[in-house]
């Protein structure tokens, strides 16, 4: 089953570029780009896209302001934010806004699709120098963060397998090749993983494995 994107990037170059790497790889359709969301209720509706690939600077409408009204309207559509923003006030608001994770267009075809492809499992991609600026935010909010007590999250031999293919950089698709098992499979244990470390994301999980020496 194909994960649908829609793209929407007022830079034509960019825009056509990612179009170009979503319909060349294996699992991946774009089924719409838009220059603009100032129509995005009809653009949404015409495309019908699993994840949403969204700008933040656009004419008209921002990215942001798309963002709270594609998550109110369609609320089983995702949305990945990427941007050459890293300041904090734009990925708050983009996060509160309802994204279900930032990326950086620095980043490489790999992490942005890997990144599209964990959002639409239910997880909730950030690139590291993202993940970095919610650290400093927690910080700077006085937040205390505690170094958990070694625990004892349950996991099988194949979770554990599983999340060690994760930890190598593998996306969905390999660790399915790597195990010999179906795409499918590998969602429902990563489902099971996350569920049983208490985290919604890859990034999330990796740094529990670390912290915990669960490999």
């Amino acid at each position: 089953m194909e994960i649908r994107v829609a793209i929407f990037e007022d830079n034509k170059l960019i825009r056509e570029a990612l179009q170009t790497i979503i319909n060349g790889t294996s699992g991946f359709v774009c089924t719409g780009t838009f220059a603009n969301v100032n129509q995005v209720e009809a653009d949404i509706l015409f495309s019908r896209p699993d994840v949403v690939l969204m700008d933040i600077e656009m004419p008209g409408r921002t990215g942001i302001e798309a963002t709270k009204i594609i998550r109110e309207n369609f609320p089983k559509v995702k949305v990945l934010i990427q941007t050459v923003f890293n300041d904090n006030d734009k990925i708050f608001n983009a996060l509160c806004a309802g994204a279900s994770g930032y990326i950086l267009k620095t980043d490489s075809p790999m992490k942005q699709l890997q990144a599209l492809e964990e959002v639409y499992n239910g997880g909730a991609s950030m690139s590291s120098t993202i993940a970095q600026k919610v650290m400093q935010f927690f910080v700077r909010q006085n937040v205390i963060l505690v170094q958990p007590q070694q625990m004892d999250f349950d996991l099988s031999t194949r979770e554990k397998e599983i999340l060690s293919l994760m930890m190598e950089g593998h996306n969905y698709r390999s660790i399915a090749d790597k195990a010999f098992i179906s795409y499918e499979t590998v969602r429902t244990h990563i489902k099971h993983i996350y569920k049983k470390l208490h985290v919604a994301s890859r990034s999330e999980a990796i740094m529990k494995a670390r912290q915990q020496g669960l490999l």
